[in-house]
């Protein structure tokens, strides 16, 4: 079994500050080992294995106990074959075993709310954000509950790029949005690890600090530069930008976000039946 230090030092390319020896669970070194999977084999994933998978996914906490999330499990090949036309450079959309779309479910309690002659008093901005973290807490949960079946996953967060063609495949009603998508299953390969950000920049002691930020983001910039270097052809909008010396993970990110993507969210929102304020 492999150290839990050597396991953190994988994952952040860091030595960790613990002061001796540890053995990780097994969910310990499932989270550190993770890798993300675009290339599967072509094994199915059996109706048993997917209920098993689905039944720890929906074991997650979720906010007050409002359970807002709908999984939609793309069986259908024509309606598969739809979403992965839409995203043609994620061709691992078709490839997967098994597609799964997690949606945020405001539907469902207003609906209950109706049923039992209730108002439903909270028509406002948090209630897209918490049917939106129901969502993301079990398509997080999926992914660690299917690595530790020894299969494979990839989120795709890009089917939100697509919401009203997305909404019309997968029939979504009102106040049902789509958050990601994740493709699930045998893995071909092992992938490669990605380095995190270290836990000196993310976590943070009781307020928010990051005034050493910038150089701590470099360093990390070099680490991961060293373990995998992203080649001169792959640097995002060249074109715009040109081509960088030296290009790491935070230029990487930095282009990535230099183009509105998603610029219609707010609207498919209102037009999906949510509000963002109070009426009156």
């Amino acid at each position: 079994m492999d150290d839990l230090a050597a396991l953190i030092e994988t994952r952040f390319g860091l030595p960790p500050r613990l002061p001796q020896p540890h053995h990780p669970t097994e969910t310990e070194a499932t989270m550190l080992r993770h890798r993300i999977c675009r290339r599967y084999t072509d094994e199915p994933i059996d109706e048993a294995t997917l209920e098993r998978l689905l039944a720890a996914t929906l074991s997650t906490p979720a906010k007050s106990d409002l359970q807002q999330v709908a999984i939609i499990v793309v069986d259908d090949p024509a309606r598969r074959e739809r979403i992965a036309e839409l995203i043609p450079d994620m061709p691992w959309i078709r490839s997967a075993a098994r597609f799964l779309l997690f949606c945020g479910d405001g539907r469902r309690i207003r609906r209950l709310s109706g049923h039992h002659g209730v108002p439903f008093g909270n028509d406002h901005l948090d209630a897209v954000l918490n049917a939106a973290s129901d969502a993301a807490m079990h398509l997080s949960s999926c992914v660690w509950a299917a690595e530790a079946m020894g299969l494979g996953t990839c989120p795709i967060s890009v089917v939100r790029n697509h919401l009203d063609e997305i909404t019309e495949i997968c029939e979504l009603p009102p106040r049902v949005f789509p958050l990601a998508g994740l493709c699930l299953g045998h893995r071909a390969d092992r992938g490669h690890q990605v380095l995190r950000l270290p836990m000196s920049v993310t976590v943070h002691r009781d307020r928010y600090d990051d005034g050493d930020a910038l150089a701590e983001v470099d360093a990390y910039d070099r680490r991961r530069d060293a373990v995998f270097s992203i080649p001169a052809d792959k640097q995002l909008h060249a074109d715009r930008f040109g081509v960088a010396p030296f290009y790491g993970w935070s230029l990487d990110k930095a282009r990535q976000t230099s183009r509105t993507e998603r610029a219609d969210l707010a609207d498919y929102l209102l037009r999906r039946g949510f509000r963002f304020h109070p009426e009156g």
